[in-house]
């Protein structure tokens, strides 16, 4: 029988549940409005999240936001494989413990904000290789003008096709106020997780490519990381 206090993530490796709460617990004390839930996405919500997620034909997956991991490892066992997502957290300590974690996908270290910076200049990658973002960003806690920069950057980014999954725990608004740009495709309501969630499906019907000002994203575009192109 499989122990309640463990997983396993892509690579078979069993991890105390416990850990991931403990470290889930520490980044809320240092950083609660970043952090922006009391608990961890459950099994359900990354199932939820991960459920329409397919990297077809060679694209890449974007998470952002990924936390301890729930729906990383949700949208892996969905079939998308390990090296084709890429991850975006701000934290260094999530972001050491994601790379660890998962060796095969491109953990990057950086601000949502700068997907534009991140993607192209340190990984070699183009938004037209991207099929999905999935955002567990808390865009409600966080200040507005940054999570109207983040929004904006996200709908920069997707190319013509692909889709947005975001969940929010605005049950009656969910997030389409943020996604103006985007055609909102359905919603779901997760009861059973703590707290109840509303994911958002959206699907981009024309690209917009507009650069996120190169000053505020100073640093993202560093040296350092191998590019994918090779």
């Amino acid at each position: 029988m499989r122990s309640l206090f463990s997983t396993a993530n892509s690579s078979g490796i069993k991890e105390p549940m416990l850990k991931r709460l403990a470290l889930f617990g520490s980044e809320l004390v240092a950083n609660p409005r970043a952090i922006g839930a009391a608990c961890p996405s459950s099994p359900l919500l990354a199932r939820r999240m991960a459920r329409s997620v397919k990297a077809t034909g060679g694209s890449y997956v974007l998470e952002l936001g990924p936390g301890t991991g729930a729906i990383t490892d949700a949208i892996l066992r969905g079939g998308v494989p390990e090296n084709r997502l890429v991850v975006i957290e701000k934290s260094p300590v999530l972001a050491r413990v994601l790379r660890r974690r998962y060796p095969r996908a491109h953990v990057m270290e950086g601000d949502a904000a700068c997907i534009q910076e991140i993607v192209h200049a340190r990984l070699g990658l183009n938004a037209g290789q991207f099929s999905h973002i999935v955002s567990s960003l808390p865009l409600r806690s966080i200040p507005k003008p940054v999570a109207e920069l983040i929004a904006r950057g996200i709908q920069d980014f997707l190319s013509q096709g692909a889709s947005l999954v975001q969940f929010t725990y605005d049950l009656r608004n969910g997030s389409v106020g943020w996604f103006g740009r985007l055609q909102h495709v359905r919603s779901s309501v997760v009861w059973l997780n703590v707290p109840p969630a509303r994911v958002d499906e959206y699907f981009a019907t024309e690209a917009h490519s507009v650069a996120v000002p190169p000053v505020l994203c100073e640093g993202h575009a560093g040296p350092g990381v191998t590019s994918l192109r090779s």
